[in-house]
């Protein structure tokens, strides 16, 4: 099976004649269609972060390629779970919902999810406080005109190895509590889709 280039072609034209020719195959083929269709749970969308970016909302990418993808060129050399870039005016905060103790120390089982499609709560490095720079970029990033970006993962782990993340879109500050960490609600640009809305939500009551 290939696909069409030109749809104009010869050869095109005479596969959709034969199709046409063919009720039974053409009933199968748009009852096939209709059901795709049907089962559509979102449709992916660019997302405008002041340049050129190949992310698009709410699909799924390792942590190397949206770094690369935000035009951070080392991205073996992040090991925290947020990422500051100072020439995008960019904070790219990474999470895994989901988080055994094997695979995290006490001081970074962070306590993130969903509160509902459009409000996220989000608990920042141990060491952030509401008063230092970094609490304070959060706090102000709309006045100081940088964005907030969230990535999200339910384990840290899939079948194939390190497990990549959704992208939920940009997100603005709505309130925080607390220091070292700070737990911080965000509202998300775009509400999240019903299908992640289940996975992001808090799963562990702790």
């Amino acid at each position: 099976m290939k696909s069409a280039e030109n749809w104009d072609s010869e050869e095109a034209l005479d596969n959709l004649y034969s199709l046409s020719d063919s009720p039974v195959m053409l009933a199968e083929l748009m009852e096939l269609l209709q059901y795709q269709y049907d089962h559509i749970d979102f449709i992916d969308a660019p997302v405008d972060l002041g340049f050129d970016c190949p992310l698009d909302l709410h699909c799924t990418y390792t942590r190397d390629q949206l770094l690369v993808a935000l035009d951070f060129m080392n991205p073996n050399s992040v090991r925290e779970g947020v990422k500051w870039l100072p020439d995008k005016q960019i904070d790219v905060l990474f999470m895994t919902l989901n988080k055994s103790d094997k695979d995290y120390s006490p001081t970074t089982m962070y306590n993130d999810y969903s509160i509902n499609e459009e409000l996220f709560h989000w608990q920042s490095q141990s060491t952030t406080t509401d008063t230092g720079t970094v609490g304070q970029r959060y706090i102000h990033h709309r006045e100081r005109s940088s964005k907030v970006l969230l990535f999200v993962r339910e384990f840290k782990s899939d079948l194939v190895g390190a497990a990549p993340y959704t992208f939920l879109g940009t997100a603005n500050y709505v309130k925080y509590n607390g220091s070292r960490p700070m737990n911080i609600t965000w509202k998300l640009d775009h509400p999240i889709p019903a299908k992640y809305l289940k996975k992001t939500k808090k799963l562990v009551v702790g």
